[in-house]
């Protein structure tokens, strides 16, 4: 835990930022001291990543004061900014898996030897300062050997050395622990409070909150590209915390149902998880979903329902515990495995692994069906427009014709066009994964109500939404997540504020 310093190291105040006059930062503030890790937090949209990237170089900002101890600075570039002591480890780390980890942490940077030498490249001074950085954050390994030899635990703690080699004063971790297993990041906790004790001053942006209350000192919170407070730790509570990140108090009342649930839960589970999981991604889960029931996964950005989606979708392997459909053990090696046992899925990421935006919107709707039919067999264009046609009524997609592009389509008729790919299939169990974001409000309005309709006529359907009031409107039951693990369920006619109090749940 830091001391009281009168100078903070870095010192951000009244930041903001434009883009083509929208405004996505507005009078943001940020103090770090020297021996503090300082948690950043906020949901997807927050204004984090904007501000990570004026503090580092990346952009701009419209206006603002930067101040580096007593200095005023204003990073033009990431090089500007590292020149100043400031150092960023991201999420995916960048460093490149061909080279040793020796020549990682001084890419660009090597050691050379004088003039009459031709300023050769010092290997001697390369290896031994790599050496000396690894040792300074607790790791033991062979730094002449190839990165890629070692798993994703020690290239995170190869990329903070890199970081280190530059002396530098502030430390910034984007989501350093979204790949590791609870054990190594342990490992990088005890590296963090070494660098603590030595004096570094460490921004933390995280999506954990057990994780928060592990190793932050203190807590700046942003909502909608505004700062809202600074804490000290012990001053913010998880309900606090989820308060100030909403915009809203929790309100104390009981998570039990205020209306019945309408769905009997006496039948056979069509999916069943007992113990599913992946190392570093998702713990050990039990989950059942049954024909007609909508079960809502509750959760903040983080929690681990994306990757149960894939899990259950063959897109990811699980290394533990077993799925079943109809009562029968299955497992999937890819998507297409997933299809043929009657699931389907309408992932997160719209743009990037839904459409296909130089396709038609026929040509993306029989997309699934096509595939589903196999090698040497094929849709007729008159099928796949006939189709086409039959589901752009029904889910009354806007468009011209069913041979526009999809990507001409909005962003509401786009994901409507990828739900009509996968009920083309005729599926038995429909995974939604955020299948509202980015839409507009009757988009949405019409596409809960296609959902409570798919049910009611006997689909099993899997609901993701960050927006809660939408999974506590929908759901017939709430499964909640919280650091990739199930914290507990709710019934149906649970509020909102029961969903966070049981994400915030300091003992569950």
């Amino acid at each position: 835990m830091r001391t009281t310093h009168a100078v903070p190291v870095l010192e951000l105040t009244g930041i903001n930022k434009d883009f083509s006059g929208i405004p996505v930062l507005s009078d943001v503030q940020l103090r770090l001291y020297p021996g503090e890790i300082h948690a950043l937090m906020g949901q997807n949209g927050a204004g984090k990543s904007t501000l990570i990237k004026v503090l580092t170089g990346v952009i701009e900002a419209s206006a603002g004061q930067m101040r580096l101890g007593s200095e005023t600075v204003w990073p033009n570039s990431p090089l500007a900014a590292q020149s100043m002591g400031i150092s960023t480890v991201y999420q995916e780390v960048n460093l490149c898996p061909n080279l040793s980890v020796a020549e990682n942490i001084f890419a660009g940077r090597y050691p050379r030897h004088g003039i009459t030498q031709g300023f050769r490249i010092d290997w001697a001074t390369v290896n031994q300062r790599a050496r000396d950085l690894v040792a300074r954050i607790g790791l033991d390994i062979d730094v002449t050997r190839l990165l890629s030899d070692y798993p994703v635990a020690v290239q995170q703690l190869v990329a903070i050395a890199r970081a280190l080699s530059i002396e530098s004063r502030v430390l910034i971790l984007d989501e350093p622990t979204s790949s590791l297993d609870d054990d190594e990041v342990q490992k990088l906790f005890e590296v963090l409070r070494r660098l603590r004790s030595e004096g570094l001053a460490i921004v933390f942006v995280t999506h954990f909150l057990n994780q928060v209350y592990a190793i932050s000192d203190r807590i700046t919170v942003l909502r909608n590209g505004s700062w809202v407070g600074e804490w000290p730790v012990a001053e913010l509570g998880p309900q606090a915390l989820i308060a100030a990140m909403l915009g809203r108090d929790l309100a104390a009342q009981s998570t039990e149902a205020s209306v019945s649930p309408v769905f009997d839960e006496v039948g056979p589970a069509l999916l069943q998880t007992e113990g599913l999981g992946q190392s570093g991604q998702l713990q050990a889960m039990d989950l059942r979903v049954r024909a007609g029931e909508v079960v809502g996964l509750a959760g903040l950005l983080g929690s681990g329902r994306t990757e149960l989606a894939r899990l259950l979708f063959g897109l990811e392997s699980p290394d533990r515990g077993v799925l079943r459909i109809d009562g029968q053990t299955v497992t999937f090696s890819n998507p297409m495995d997933a299809i043929r046992q009657g699931l389907a899925l309408c992932p997160e990421e719209r743009k990037t692994d839904g459409i296909v935006a130089e396709l038609s919107v026929r040509e993306n709707i029989a997309l699934a069906l096509q595939a589903r039919m196999g090698v040497g067999k094929f849709l007729s264009r008159a099928e796949q427009t006939a189709i086409a046609e039959r589901y752009v009524k029904l889910l009354g997609i806007k468009t011209e014709s069913v041979d526009k592009p999809i990507g001409l389509l909005s962003g509401g008729n786009q994901q409507k066009a990828i739900l009509a790919r996968w009920l083309a299939i005729e599926p038995r169990l429909l995974i939604l994964d955020e299948p509202t974001r980015g839409i507009d409000v009757a988009a949405k309005q019409e596409i809960m109500e296609q959902i409570m309709r798919l049910a009611q006529a006997g689909m099993a359907v899997l609901f993701i939404s960050s927006e809660m009031s939408e999974v506590v409107r929908v759901a017939h039951r709430i499964v909640v997540l919280r650091d990739r693990r199930k914290v507990g369920e709710l019934p149906a006619g649970s509020s909102e504020d029961a969903v966070y109090e049981m994400i915030a749940a300091e003992h569950v």
